[in-house]
């Protein structure tokens, strides 16, 4: 046994906090870049690109890979990809490297790595629409889609949080919106248009979307909107009258 191998050092400065991600970058000993996430039981160490553990399953950058270039060789040989189909084993297998991408895009948002969040989740979406069609039954297809809008939603944050940074507001909220309708077009699509209204996913998207807009500096036709609002209040409808003026002209010249 090797005692150099002992993490206790490295946890014990290190602690765990439960309910939150704590995650940090390093330099390995082969020189390279890697993430660290901070769990229960010790931590994960990740790389921060292709695999997250490093490893090229059948020569490819993932097992996604791999089995996209063997859809791709059914495809040539077949004319079709009908009859293709992904085993049991083959979708457990794409799971458990699902969940690597999703631990280490959990790690980029909190280390605000957002560019990383962006490539993981989508890599990860493209892992689910290809189980969801070619699983070898309803079991895993389930298994996979169940996440899609956990996905979709830490996609869209990520987009509006890089804009958000940029000071470029409209287009974080045009990101928040384009999330939002991702996830209930998701539902529709599958007959679940109730689950829109109960959806975590969507509350936590409109919560940033509110959190944007009160970073948003106000326009002048806001500042008027706010002073017309306060004249109602107090009953000044002279005042009133005359903001709604100046605020129809400058909403016209706007269009």
């Amino acid at each position: 046994m090797n005692s150099n191998n002992d993490i206790s050092e490295v946890i014990r400065d290190w602690r765990y906090q439960p309910g939150q991600v704590s995650a940090r970058k390093i330099k390995g000993k082969d020189g390279k870049e890697k993430i660290q996430m901070r769990v229960e039981l010790g931590l994960l160490q990740m790389e921060t690109e292709g695999r997250p553990d490093g490893k090229r399953p059948h020569g490819k950058e993932s097992l996604l890979e791999y089995h996209l270039s063997r859809l791709e060789e059914y495809r040539a040989k077949h004319g079709s990809t009908k009859g293709f189909r992904l085993n049991k084993d083959e979708c457990e297998d794409l799971y458990q490297e699902a969940l690597e991408y999703y631990q280490r895009y959990l790690s980029l948002f909190s280390l605000k790595d957002y560019e990383g969040v962006i490539r993981d989740t989508e890599r990860n979406l493209r892992v689910h629409n290809l189980a969801e069609s070619y699983a070898v039954d309803e079991k895993y297809r389930r298994i996979f889609t169940k996440y899609v809008p956990y996905i979709i939603m830490m996609n869209a944050k990520a987009r509006a949080l890089i804009d958000l940074e940029r000071k470029e507001y409209h287009k974080a909220l045009m990101e928040t919106k384009r999330g939002i309708q991702r996830i209930d077009e998701f539902f529709k699509n599958r007959g679940q248009s109730e689950s829109s209204e109960k959806s975590e996913e969507i509350a936590n998207l409109r919560e940033l979307s509110e959190e944007i807009r009160r970073k948003k500096p106000l326009t002048e036709l806001d500042k008027l909107k706010l002073e017309l609002e306060e004249a109602v209040k107090r009953e000044d409808f002279e005042t009133a009258a005359k903001l709604r003026d100046v605020i129809k002209g400058l909403e016209g010249r706007k269009l």
